[in-house]
């Protein structure tokens, strides 16, 4: 009677395994990052062709470097992307690790791409964006020369 037991658990667990194998195919098997890191999947969120082929395609761009000292990346940082096969820059406009106060935690790791004067690839922002982002980016325009304005310009919603 126990032997027949661990035959049936013994079988259930061969075909769970064998489920979970045909559909890992479709997983990401690399493990979860809250933070914005080198390797770190990011999501694109403004609508520019591609920005839209990666994600149709299901393979999204990863961050190659953060363009600070801490090399963490957080809320209105300017970072490195490999995006098909190409090197792109972006500005983080929503991240899942845990924030300031009055900072909104997003589901997933967003990304506006942008090309080397500031301007973004895209003509329009598909999720609401951060309000502390305006005083960000603001601060940087003044600073860094680069025309940050422009991504505040397309974005829909603000919260």
């Amino acid at each position: 009677m126990l032997c027949l037991r661990h035959k049936v658990i013994g079988q259930s667990i061969l075909q769970l395994v064998n489920n979970a194998q045909l559909t890992n195919a479709s997983l990401h098997t690399t493990p979860i990052c809250n933070e914005i890191r080198k390797l770190a999947r990011l999501r694109v969120v403004d609508n520019s062709e591609i920005g839209k082929r990666a994600m149709a395609e299901g393979r999204p761009p990863r961050c190659i470097h953060v363009y600070n000292k801490r090399g963490v990346g957080y809320i209105g940082d300017k970072v490195l992307v490999a995006i098909k096969g190409e090197m792109k820059k972006g500005i983080l406009v929503g991240l899942k690790q845990n924030q300031k106060p009055k900072v909104p935690k997003f589901d997933s790791n967003n990304l506006v791409l942008i090309d080397d004067s500031g301007t973004p690839l895209g003509t329009r922002v598909h999720v609401p964006i951060p309000t502390i982002l305006r005083t960000i980016l603001k601060e940087r325009t003044h600073a860094k020369g680069a025309d940050y304005t422009k991504l505040l310009a397309i974005a829909g919603r603000f919260i």
